[in-house]
């Protein structure tokens, strides 16, 4: 079913119109000239992204042969997805606690204990209770062991120098054939390797940190005119994920419903995991519309330090227009004017940084995969 399912999509993205007009702050679409543009950004920003051209079956027409694709590789992914699910038990488990002293506590700054209900991991070590006390020492012994002490040998005691000719020599013969650190053969070498790789312990029951990796691509979606997340996974080992592995690194809300095991459209053989982007552009467009507004509102600040006078001949002549209306003379320059006001609004967000905002959006989606590297943005 989801072959078949997978083909039907082919065939639709395959049959659907290339945009041709810029819509990405209206819609939050973007043209594949766009895409290419906002790549190029951010492979610049951020060197981790490369451009890859896949499979010279499956390329793109409508994208450069040498720009199909944006791949960047050994994402770390520290811990599981659930790990950070918060459960109506750890709500349960929360506290006020106060630091206000005797009848003033309720003044005191409060502050919310969370899992208080959890136990703490039980280690030796960390036990008060089983350390012994460290006797308190007046330093009399100390003291009196160096007041005997003195450079002519103490209480007279005469020390004899030994003769160098008593001190053996070393030969290196002895030292060869006793030290660890000389080479062995390589049959000794071989037989020690897989010695060690026999009584290897499990990763899963060591105190190490299993951390795996992925491949992160973007492609062009023809048909929802988007980008699209795909994703590959690896243990700690190198081996790849299988699905209930990945899924288990992608939230609860999205495994299995938005994020779904398909074929890579730039492979003909490789099977990845694909964020559906059937969603992508109405997200993107409120996104886009909060942080165009801050930029636009950045852009008219900066243009008010720069420009001072220009705002306040602008307040002038709005104020004193009814007495100058009149004596006026009527001007051909109308269409100069507006297009010179046209220029002296700000430009707001540029497409450019289209991916940035996209990459923070899809790590709402995989909170535990490292793909948002720009952080600084």
């Amino acid at each position: 079913m989801q072959a078949i399912q997978s083909q039907l999509f082919g065939l639709r993205e395959y049959l659907s119109p290339v945009l041709k007009e810029s819509k990405f702050k209206e819609h939050g679409r973007i043209t594949p000239e766009e895409f290419v543009a906002a790549g190029d950004f951010l492979v610049y920003k951020f060197p981790v992204w490369t451009w890859e051209k896949g499979d010279d079956s499956k390329v793109r027409d409508f994208l450069p042969k040498d720009k199909q694709y944006l791949v960047t590789r050994g994402v770390p992914c520290l811990r599981r997805a659930q790990s950070l699910a918060y459960t109506d038990a750890d709500e349960d488990a929360e506290r006020l606690l106060s630091f206000g002293d005797g009848a003033n506590a309720g003044d005191g700054e409060e502050w919310v204990e969370t899992h208080a209900g959890r136990k703490a991991a039980i280690n030796p070590g960390a036990d008060s209770a089983g350390i012994a006390e460290i006797p308190d020492d007046d330093g009399d012994e100390v003291s009196r062991g160096l007041g005997n002490l003195s450079l002519s040998g103490g209480q007279g005691e005469s020390h004899d120098t030994p003769d160098l000719d008593d001190i053996p020599d070393m030969e290196e013969d002895d030292l060869e054939e006793g030290d660890e650190a000389t080479a062995k053969p390589k049959l000794a070498a071989s037989a020690t390797t897989a010695e060690a790789g026999s009584s290897q312990p499990d990763p899963s029951k060591s105190n190490l940190l299993q951390v795996r990796t992925y491949d992160v691509m973007i492609t062009y979606d023809k048909y929802y005119q988007t980008p699209r997340v795909w994703l590959i996974g690896y243990d700690e080992n190198g081996k790849p994920l299988t699905p209930q592995q990945i899924f288990q690194d992608i939230s609860a809300d999205h495994a299995q419903k938005t994020v779904t095991i398909e074929p890579f459209i730039h492979s003909a053989s490789l099977q990845a995991a694909s964020v559906h982007p059937c969603k992508h552009s109405s997200v993107m467009k409120k996104v886009i519309e909060r942080m165009n507004n801050s930029v636009v509102a950045e852009q008219l600040a900066q243009q008010a330090k720069t420009n001072p006078s220009s705002s306040s001949a602008a307040g002038k002549d709005s104020s004193s227009g009814k007495r100058k209306w009149f004596g006026r003379k009527a001007s051909g320059n109308t269409k100069e004017a507006a297009a010179a006001e046209q220029e002296e609004e700000p430009e707001g967000m540029r497409v450019d940084f289209y991916l940035v905002v996209f990459l923070k959006f899809i790590a709402s989606i995989v909170p535990t995969i490292e793909v948002d590297s720009t952080t600084s943005f």
